[in-house]
Parts: structure tokens; C-alpha cells; sequence
């Protein structure tokens, strides 16, 4: 089985790489190649993997040494973040929408040449869905509810989505979406995804370094740990199709579980774990570009249909939040290591 990663070296793409190197099966199938396609290739042990081939440059460019071989299954991550393609229109129809349909029709040509039909996995995200004024957002979420995007990301991951449904409907390859929650908390430096925050409200101070939250502290959001997102990922990637419990039943999108928090929730929770020194070091300063943002997405989803398929949310942000200190102890700061939980807490 020849597996591709776009976005193979972004954080998400080495967690789904690192799982797959550990297991070296898929669908229970044996891994003979594992290509990981990035525009940037660091230094990273995956490399030197003798299952890892590495494809470096825009993936849209680079179409031809990602197919020089039959690909089974693609997992595309790589794509631009919502504050970018906010701030610059043009680069995120460039990077999710040209470049997605670009594997697309490099997929279908596979497959109309003879070659074996791919499974591919779209990495869509809960920014499809928005409080459109005509049409308020429901006070619970699921597949049923009708997408009105709110920011031209969320507009480009629901095109991408209904490419993939027509190309799927056709033959020309075996889609399927997962729709992932705001992953919290990543390690690593800032990006320019408006949720950002989310991860930098907890990071920054673990490191002993000052954070703001752009947000007011009552704005509830919907999470996932890395672990639990990695976890989605490939679950949704190899279930198989068909009715029943643990089939992947039609092509319907599928939201990745989601634990429901408030920003003040996650900083409680910070004081509790990390101390009062840590958690000073976060302030608020209200950012109306990103609260607009972030607060058109829904927080409370219905989880039955990922529950269906094994998936459970994170039971709450304590725990996310040790999973973090526990991956990244080397980035905490030693004064903001984890207190001893306390009887009822």
C-alpha cells in the first residue's frame, strides 16, 4: 500500500506520519510506501525511515513525483489557515481550493488509466458552519444542519467538500471528509489560524512567556486533542463503506467529536493545573477580526455519528490539557509543572 500525506511535515501531517510509522499497516494492510508531501522540509527522524519518501515543493507542482507510483490512499491536510485566507483571498483559493482539485483530477486520471481507485481523506473544518442571519445555527450541531459559512476559509473547505462528494458519486475515487474541531493544544509556534488562541492561551504561559486571548472569556468553542484529531483521522480514513455500526454509511461529511469548553473554562483550568503564576501571565485584549471569526462557529455538536464509528470527545480540558504536559514537557518551564489533583477535583 502506498500511502500519501500532503502537508506531511505541518503538525498534523507528522502526527498522522508518526502513527502510521508505528503501526506500518492500514485497513490492516501492510504500508510499502509512505510518501510525505510538503512545500517545507525540516530536519525530522520520519525521514530517515526507509518506508518514508519525501515530496518537497506546492503539491500542485509537484503532481507528477506523487503519482509516479499507484497511490492508495492520500490524506491531504496541507492548506492555508482562516486569518490568512481572510487577510489574502487569493492565496486561499490558491492553496485549498485550485490545489485540492488539482489531487483531484490527478486521483481520477489514476484511476480512469487503470490504475486502482484512491481512498482519499479530506481534512475539512467545524469553520463550515456559521450563524447566517436568515438562518440562525441550531443550539446543537450535526451533519444534518445546513452549512453557511461565515469567512472565506470555511467557504473554501465546504467547496473542497463538495468536489469530493461529486468526484466520489462518479467513481472516480473513494472520498471521505472528516470535519476537525479546533485542535488544542498544539506545541510549536504560533500560526495563522484565528483559533490560534486556543492553543497559545495554554502554551505560551507553560513556557513562561505571556499570551493574550483575543476573545471575551465567555465564548464557548468546540476542541480536540491531538491525539483524539490523529485518532479521527485515520479511523475515517480506513473504515470501510456500508450500513450499520462501524460503516462509513453514504457521503456525508464527518464531525470529529468535540469537547465543549468556554475560554474561561480553559483558564480555570490552567490556574488549577499549572498555578497562579502561569495563568497570570495570560491577559485580555478583545480582537474583533478573530472573535468574528472564531465566535461564527458552533460549539455544541451532536457526536452519534462519530460515535458510531469509535470516536469519543475528550472527557474534558484538564485531561487535554496533561496530554500536552506529558508530550511537551521539554517546552514547560519547570515552575509550571503539573500540581497534584486535590480529592473532588
Amino acid at each position: 500500500m502506498r500511502i500519501v500525506i500532503t502537508g506531511g511535515f505541518g503538525f498534523l501531517g507528522r502526527q498522522v506520519a508518526g502513527a502510521l510509522l508505528t503501526t506500518r499497516r492500514l485497513r490492516g494492510v501492510p504500508i510499502d510506501r509512505l510518501v510525505l508531501a510538503d512545500r517545507v522540509v525540516p530536519s525530522d527522524p520520519s525521514v530517515a525511515d526507509p518506508l518514508v519518501e519525501v515530496v518537497q515543493g506546492d503539491v500542485a507542482d509537484r503532481l507528477d513525483e506523487v503519482f509516479a507510483q499507484p497511490v492508495d490512499v492520500l490524506i491531504h491536510l496541507a492548506s492555508a489557515v482562516s486569518a490568512e485566507c481572510e487577510a489574502d483571498f487569493d492565496l486561499g483559493m490558491s492553496a485549498n481550493v485550485d490545489t485540492t482539485r488539482a489531487l483531484l483530477e490527478a486521483a481520477r486520471a489514476q484511476s480512469a488509466a487503470g490504475g486502482p481507485t484512491p481512498r482519499v481523506l479530506f481534512s475539512s473544518s467545524v469553520a463550515v458552519y456559521g450563524s447566517d442571519p436568515a438562518l440562525p445555527l441550531p443550539p446543537v450541531v450535526s451533519e444534518a444542519t445546513l452549512p453557511t459559512p461565515r469567512s472565506s476559509y470555511g467557504i473554501q473547505k465546504l467547496v473542497c467538500e463538495q468536489l469530493i462528494a461529486d468526484y466520489t458519486r462518479r467513481g472516480f475515487i473513494d472520498g471521505r471528509v472528516a470535519r476537525l474541531m479546533t485542535v488544542s493544544v498544539r506545541p510549536g509556534k504560533p500560526n495563522a489560524a484565528a483559533s490560534g488562541f486556543l492553543s497559545g492561551i495554554i502554551r505560551e504561559p507553560l513556557a513562561g512567556l505571556p499570551a493574550t486571548c483575543p476573545v471575551r472569556p465567555d465564548l464557548r468553542v468546540a476542541l480536540a486533542s491531538p491525539r483524539r484529531t490523529v485518532e479521527g483521522i485515520l479511523r475515517i480514513a480506513e473504515v470501510e463503506r456500508g450500513a450499520g455500526p462501524g460503516l462509513l454509511d453514504g457521503g456525508v461529511p464527518v464531525n470529529l467529536p468535540a469537547l465543549t469548553v468556554s475560554v474561561a473554562d480553559m483558564l480555570t483550568t490552567l490556574r488549577r493545573v499549572a498555578g497562579d503564576a502561569v495563568a497570570d501571565l495570560v491577559t485580555t485584549a478583545p480582537d474583533p477580526g478573530v472573535e468574528a471569526i472564531v465566535g461564527s462557529w458552533p460549539a455544541d455538536f451532536d457526536n452519534a455519528r462519530a460515535a458510531a464509528l469509535g470516536l469519543e470527545p475528550d472527557p474534558d480540558f484538564a485531561s487535554v490539557m496533561r496530554q500536552y504536559l506529558a508530550d511537551h514537557a521539554a517546552a514547560v518551564v519547570a515552575g509550571a509543572s503539573p500540581r497534584p489533583e486535590r480529592p473532588g477535583r
